[in-house]
């Protein structure tokens, strides 16, 4: 049985490293309020819902309130965790798992873009994905192979809505993956590439995603392309 707690332990430990970095060591953490939860309580319902409440407690006290504090002198800052200065979070998951970080340059440079797409498109949101973990230079932010070092960060395209008629800052997908512009006749098929090496994670989201709001959406190339030009 302790073999069998173990095992389970030490793939929760991992599985919260790989999704967020600091979540395998916050779960450890929560372990030690384990012992006073079975003792107080008799119903296993209970002590298995106190046991998760116990580790979410300590998981946002961390993430929200101590991991920015740590991060910022190693060399990362968290991006807004809402809409500031034109920029925000497509989906506030990113930044529950902590995957929102990057360093000071690269900071200001996306809030100075976020700003000058308002400028020339009032109304305009950026909205960022996938950036960094916190910690660690070289530390795999799956599925991502070059997330490690605080220099990435995944913006999401602009679109036109089509039942609207107008531009918006919603996208297709409400995880910016999973529903992707197509490469044209004379553009290199990345995905395509990456999957030939190997790479097959990135077209595994594209397989699982419902693609079925892509025809609400029709791709904004002029504000895209005044999106990679601003950087």
């Amino acid at each position: 049985m302790k073999i069998i707690r173990f095992l389970l332990r030490s793939l929760v430990f991992i599985f919260l490293t790989v999704l967020t970095q600091v979540g395998g060591i916050i779960y450890l953490i929560s372990l030690s309020t384990y012992k006073l939860i079975d003792n107080r309580f008799e119903k296993k319902f209970y002590r298995w819902a106190l046991k998760f409440a116990s580790f979410l407690v300590l998981y946002v006290i961390a993430t929200f309130l101590l991991v920015p504090v740590i991060a910022r002198p190693l060399g990362r800052v968290p991006l807004p965790l809402t809409g500031s200065d034109n920029l925000q979070p497509l989906n506030f998951l990113t930044c529950l798992l902590d995957r929102h970080y990057v360093r000071p340059e690269l900071k200001g440079t996306t809030l100075e873009v976020a700003k000058e797409m308002n400028a020339k498109y009032p109304g305009t949101e950026l909205n960022y994905l996938d950036a960094n973990f916190p910690f660690i230079n070289g530390f795999p932010l799956v599925p991502h192979l070059s997330h490690n070092d605080g220099k990435k960060i995944d913006l999401a395209f602009c679109y036109t809505d089509n039942k609207a008629g107008k531009a918006t800052n919603e996208v297709p997908s409400i995880i910016g993956y999973g529903i992707c512009e197509e490469p044209r006749a004379n553009e290199i098929n990345t995905a395509q590439q990456c999957a030939a090496n190997g790479n097959w994670q990135y077209s595994f989201m594209k397989k699982v995603i419902p693609q079925s709001s892509r025809s609400d959406f029709t791709f904004d190339s002029a504000r895209t392309k005044d999106l990679v030009n601003f950087f």
